[in-house]
């Protein structure tokens, strides 16, 4: 129930309701049983041909080893068709925890920790560049973590293709896991300052404002992160798992937030570019 697919049309006409100021759309989805990998190179290329300037971060590993299978094409050859039509980057969902225990319980037809790193190291290898994410607060264990956070590194250390590393607190209303409590300030701030000690060789650590709340991640400006994300028009993934923080919050917001915690606030782009 609720699902739903937008038309190429549909995409152009969201894109240009909220174009406006935008430096980057973010497209991620479903696997959808219906729709072949030409649907998604169409997209971009539209997307791409109406926003020449705008960087397209789009579709998750899980999404992308699904394409290349559907395809019946290689990893490498998948994502060479998604960059030529228009792809910058790629996000780093679908991580989840990477440990085989977890996975089972959690995500049984997502592709393997092991098949998600591949995917992000493949693309860093025709190029192109990426973001890592971690689910945490759920039913993993701290040794988990921690295995999640070295599999990172170590696979940084061969590319250097990682931009950031964010960790993203799990919320459980909506899921079968609806009896977990919700995790707290102080592990989520530990989270942060962990991901910072051991991800040394990621640039940048984000804490993803609209999961944890601005107010929070305001604090974690002194907990390792240098990253509290943009303004951010629409988000529907965690707010219908329950997430009761702001959909968007203004350019003025975020830098009082900034400035009150001590830090200098520099507008960027997807790829960590200065805009100034």
């Amino acid at each position: 129930d609720g699902a739903y697919t937008m038309s190429v049309e549909d995409v152009l006409s969201s894109a240009g309701e909220h174009s406006r100021g935008v430096s980057e759309f973010h497209i991620v989805g479903g696997l959808h049983p219906n729709l072949p990998l030409q649907y998604y190179i169409d997209m971009l290329t539209a997307l791409h041909k109406e926003y020449p300037d705008v960087h397209i971060q789009g579709f998750t590993a899980v999404e992308i080893e699904y394409l290349s299978r559907t395809a019946e094409l290689s990893i490498n050859d998948t994502l060479i068709k998604l960059r030529d039509a228009g792809l910058g980057s790629i996000p780093g969902g679908g991580a989840e925890i990477f440990a085989e225990r977890v996975r089972k319980k959690i995500c049984p037809e997502k592709l393997s920790g092991e098949e998600w790193l591949n995917v992000h190291r493949t693309a860093h290898q025709i190029g192109m560049r990426s973001n890592a994410t971690m689910l945490y607060g759920h039913i993993e264990t701290v040794e988990e973590r921690i295995d999640h956070l070295i599999k990172l590194r170590e696979l940084q250390d061969e590319t250097g293709g990682f931009m950031s590393f964010i960790p993203l607190a799990f919320h459980p209303k909506n899921t079968e896991l609806d009896s977990i409590s919700k995790t707290t300030g102080n592990l989520d701030l530990r989270v942060l300052a962990i991901a910072r000690l051991m991800l040394d060789n990621f640039p940048h650590i984000k804490a993803f404002w609209i999961m944890v709340g601005p107010k929070l991640a305001q604090i974690s400006l002194s907990f390792g992160v240098d990253d509290i994300d943009g303004t951010v028009v629409e988000e529907k993934i965690t707010h219908s798992a329950g997430a009761e923080t702001e959909q968007s919050l203004t350019k003025n917001e975020l830098v009082r937030m900034i400035k009150e915690a001590g830090r200098i606030p520099v507008e960027r782009d997807t790829l960590y570019n200065n805009l100034l």
